[in-house]
């Protein structure tokens, strides 16, 4: 191995408040790494991110002229950003930073082998240190960026972002795939928690971004396409017109995608549905908005109520996450009955009751108000007929001691959850991330909860996970606002760790062309003469390319060969 250069690098051990230090030794992890080579500075950390500690190792820096800085805590995903904008306030390069994982990747994971985990620590902080003594000052990617951006989805989610990105004096492109804006909300009368008109709110969203002339609308339209790189995106939208489909380019800088969700759909006979009187939550909801007099069903009056929950939501072969939402909306179905007057009864079938926050508030109101709530186990489920008389629910209620009981209804209510829109083409266009419930990824739920790791394209409102029509209001907003830091300024930043090609060695073979899932590499050159070349704006650093070189051309900024095989030899040399 050759020399390796003088560094002088500082490294802190945090104790993570004993998620680290209960099952670590962070003494001995100190102890261990302190006379690494290059290691001028090495300390614990009650609480490496506090104010406190950042002060300390920005003090650290100045005094001590560090030039590499190694934080061993939680996970990358959490304060990549916390400290590298501290070793910037300290003068130093923020990609000569090495963030340690020893929370997820040696406490959570060996609770039971302290010996186990404190030498895991060991070897991956000293391959943290091997890796930083080999990095070197890198400079972020300035690009001019685009004053317009693009929202998908016109619904209330979409509808509040456009017309607040058109308030900051952005231009937008909203694009719509139905014929008409408004979404779910649009379909509905009084919505909780506020009480406010879905209808009417829809309304007045669309005629003021109708009346923006910064704002264009595309309805019958999706988009099918995108290139170019971040702050300067070419969107390809297919527009449904009178002469038949036309393909129209537009030019933004960033893309929020708020398109919704679907409802879902009971088969037939689930839980008696498509049997008469029984509805889905959507249509029973329709149903409480197309009247205010007394319920009517087919011309029926509607004297009794059932409501099954958890239909198409926590489900072990099916969808198995909750939809938080479909608890509280039907407690406040149940309310908008009984202010109808007395005489409605109505019973709620559960598993689990999940009414989070000020819904509470809303579960007791129902209670006091006549409504009863019967408990079932998740493997005994109710069951629905429907004789000469009516319906009939059968349900054994845990709450009585597992007494089965018989309830008639006039109608029955199934508490349908949300589930993912189908967006094949959007998600393809887009290079959406998809997690596993088949909702749009954020890269963080609380630190980045409306990014993707796509640069410059957001999710925002219930394509992202259920939500409520305030909740998915907050997180538009949330998108211009991170839309807003991105272009206003007309230029950004974007992270210099990205492949690179050595031009002497590339033989034009094409390989890394096939490997990059972000397109971000292309042959160039002529006369036989092709050449690899990078996009550095494109590029997001997932090194996918490096290892397909067969004549070892590519490498990565800050993850070179040399630096990967010196946290290697760090990882596997005696502890």
């Amino acid at each position: 191995m050759s020399a390796l250069p003088d560094r002088r690098i500082g490294v802190y051990v945090c104790h993570c408040g004993g998620n680290i230090s209960d099952y670590v030794d962070v003494d001995r992890v100190i102890a261990s790494v302190e006379q690494e080579p290059g290691v001028k500075v090495a300390r614990t950390a009650m609480f490496t991110c506090s104010d406190a500690t950042q002060t300390e190792i920005v003090t650290d820096i100045q005094e001590q002229e560090l030039d590499g800085l190694v934080v061993a805590s939680c996970s990358p995903k959490l304060h990549t950003f916390t400290f590298r904008n501290a070793a910037k306030r300290a003068g130093l390069n923020p990609y000569q930073y090495t963030q340690v994982n020893i929370r997820e990747q040696c406490s959570w994971t060996h609770t039971d082998d302290h010996e186990g985990a404190t030498e895991k620590a060991i070897r991956l902080v000293r391959a943290g240190i091997n890796r930083t003594r080999l990095t070197s000052p890198l400079e972020p990617l300035v690009v001019e960026t685009s004053q317009r951006a693009l929202v998908v989805g016109g619904g209330i989610a979409g509808l509040r972002a456009a017309l607040g990105l058109a308030e900051i004096g952005l231009g937008v492109f909203l694009v719509e795939r139905s014929a008409e804006l408004g979404g779910w909300v649009g379909r509905l009368g009084e919505i909780y928690p506020h009480g406010k008109n879905g209808y009417e709110l829809v309304a007045g969203l669309e005629e003021k971004v109708r009346a923006r002339p910064d704002v264009t609308v595309l309805t019958n339209a999706e988009v099918v396409g995108k290139s170019g790189s971040f702050g300067n995106y070419v969107a390809s939208i297919r527009v449904q017109g009178e002469q038949g489909p036309e393909t129209i380019e537009v030019d933004v800088g960033a893309i929020i995608v708020a398109t919704g969700f679907d409802a879902y759909q009971p088969d037939e006979g689930e839980y008696g549905y498509g049997i008469e009187g029984v509805l889905t939550l959507p249509e029973f909801e329709e149903l409480l908005s197309a009247s205010d007099g007394p319920l009517e069903l087919d011309g029926r009056s509607v004297r009794s109520i059932g409501y099954v929950y958890c239909i198409g939501s926590r489900q072990p072969h099916g969808n198995a996450y909750c939809s938080r939402y479909c608890c509280p909306a039907a407690i406040h179905a149940s309310l908008r009955v009984a202010d109808r007057g007395a005489g409605v009864s109505q019973y709620h079938l559960y598993r689990e009751m999940r009414a989070y926050g000020e819904h509470e508030l809303a579960f007791s109101e129902s209670r006091k108000r006549g409504s009863l709530y019967l408990r079932f186990a998740d493997d005994d489920p109710p069951t629905v007929i429907r004789e000469d008389d009516g319906l009939k629910v059968t349900v054994r209620d845990l709450l009585t001691a597992g007494e089965e009981v018989t309830i008639p209804v006039d109608l029955l209510v199934l508490v349908t959850g949300m589930v993912p829109r189908s967006n094949d083409e959007l998600i393809q266009a887009l290079k959406l991330p998809v997690g596993r419930d088949g909702f749009f990824n954020e890269i963080h739920p609380k630190l980045r909860p409306v990014e993707t790791v796509v640069d410059g394209v957001l999710i925002a409102g219930a394509c992202q996970g259920p939500k409520t029509s305030s909740e998915s209001v907050a997180s538009g907003l949330a998108a211009v606002t991170q839309t807003a830091a991105m272009l206003k300024l007309g230029r950004a930043e974007l992270d210099p760790q990205v492949a690179v090609v050595n031009g002497a060695a590339c033989t034009g073979c094409g390989d890394c062309v096939a490997a990059c899932p972000f397109a971000a590499i292309a042959m160039t050159g002529t006369n036989g003469n092709a050449l690899a070349f990078v996009d550095g704006a494109v590029c997001k650093g997932c090194g996918g390319c490096t290892p397909v070189c067969p004549e070892n051309a590519i490498d990565l900024l800050g993850y070179t060969d040399a630096q990967v095989r010196s946290m290697i030899d760090g990882l596997v040399a005696a502890v």
